[in-house]
């Protein structure tokens, strides 16, 4: 499992985990039932708090994407169909608020904001 944390991304470092683990889980890098690391290797790997890491695993474990059994540790819980398509549809929907607030800074139309959303889907 890769996580990198990074001082100068603005999020806690708890979220930069807990999306970094997301995404591998999303993209099947983390398969269902794959054990993760123990809070405290996480901790020391990263070389941080171990309650930095328990925080994290505990956010995944609240929002479905790991379980934890008692004595054997924190394991990839099974892919839930629309959990994943919320989350997916979760980080569109930011990058499309993103994509938003350039095109009003840029004084860019709505229709010509559509034109490329429709061109960059297109060319998938």
């Amino acid at each position: 499992m890769d996580i990198f944390i990074s001082n100068t991304d603005g999020r806690p470092i708890y979220e930069q985990i807990v999306r970094q683990i997301k995404e591998q889980i999303l993209s099947g890098k983390l398969e269902e039932g794959e054990m993760l690391p123990s809070m405290r290797l996480l901790a020391k790997e990263l070389r941080i708090s171990v309650i930095t890491t328990k925080r994290a695993y505990e956010e995944l474990e609240k929002e479905g994407f790991l379980v934890t059994m008692t004595g054997k540790g924190c394991f990839v819980a099974r892919k839930n169909l629309e959990l994943v398509r919320e989350e997916q549809l979760r980080r569109a929907e930011e990058g499309l608020q993103a994509a938003v607030d350039a095109a009003r800074v840029g004084n860019i139309t709505m229709q010509e904001l559509i034109e490329m959303l429709q061109t960059l889907y297109s060319a998938l």
